[in-house]
Formats: C-alpha cells, structure tokens, sequence
C-alpha cells in the first residue's frame, strides 16, 4: 500500500493543525513548506524556501509525485499538483479535479482582472467550523484513495495517451453469433 506525502503550502493555511492530525493517524509524511520559520511537530519536516512569489509553489511542485497531496489555496499550484498525478485540496475541503481545474483558473483569471478595476473588493468568506469540518472529511477521503492506489485521472489521461495502457483500454471485440 502506497503512503502519500502530504505537502502543505503553508503560508496563511488554517488548516495545518487539522493535516498534523490526519497524517498521524494515518502515518502519512508531512512536508511544509513555507517562506518564514514556523514551529511545526517534531514528525513534521518543514522547508523554508526564499521569499518571493511563487518560491514555495514552485518548490513543491518539483516534488510532488503521483498519489501524493497537496494542501493549497492557489489554483495555479493545484493545477501544478494534478498534472503530476497528485491530489489538490483547498483548505475549505474543495478537492480540485482534473475536470473542475480549468474553471477555477478561468474564474481566478476574471477576479484579478476585475480587482484590478476596482470592481470588486474584500477576500474570501470568514473561515467557518463547517470548512474545518469539510476539510478533514476531504482529506480522510484522499488519503485513503491514495492508500489503496488508486491513480489519478490526470495521471491516467496521461498513461493511456502516451500509450502505456493502450491494449488495456481498447473496447472488446463483440462476438458473432452463428
């Protein structure tokens, strides 16, 4: 049974103390990684990487392998994190698939733009209990598809075209009858 590691993009991340937990009852390595010192559990490895933007999206992106996981809130990151193999959660428990990847680049594409007018303000929604709730029962779930080995779409998408399952996948032969 494969283990994934877990990657925390850690800068501004609510939900660091809930994947520590997750990960010790599962047994999953923890790798944060963020751009200032912060104190993390002693069986959790923290990587300090420069400042600068997109240091430690980058840094984790390098790393990621299929069937690990990724705990971000920067679409371009989990965009990065699936086209690996790997599964990419937000920390309000919303698991980015290949299928839902391109609107949610398009939608965060449209609100730079638009804050860039002037058009809308603020951030996002308060960080409620109901996220922290969504958010372990999403992280349960991908570490047990992990566990049991199950591949990810992308990675799957990427097999089959380059190939490597291709007389596998093929649609079999209807016999004739006589």
């Amino acid at each position: 049974m494969p283990t994934p590691t877990i990657f925390v993009d850690a800068d501004a991340c609510p939900v660091k103390d809930e994947v520590y937990r997750v990960a010790r009852r599962t047994g999953c390595p923890v790798q944060v990684v963020a751009n200032a010192f912060m104190r993390v559990p002693p069986d959790v490895t923290l990587t300090v990487v420069d400042a600068g933007p997109d240091v430690a999206d980058d840094w984790i992106a390098e790393r990621v392998q299929p069937g690990d996981i990724v705990i971000t809130n920067d679409i371009p990151l989990a965009d990065r994190a699936l086209k690996a193999g790997g599964a990419a959660l937000g920390a309000t428990g919303k698991a980015f698939t290949p299928s839902s990847i391109g609107a949610a680049l398009a939608q965060r594409d449209l609100m730079e733009h638009l804050r860039s007018f002037g058009e809308v303000g603020g951030g996002p929604k308060p960080f409620s209990a109901q996220d922290r709730s969504r958010f372990l029962s999403a992280l349960d779930a991908a570490v047990m598809k992990a566990k049991r080995g199950q591949i990810s779409v992308a990675r799957l998408e990427r097999q089959t075209s380059a190939g490597m399952y291709s007389s596998a996948y093929q649609p079999r032969q209807q016999r004739a009858w006589r």
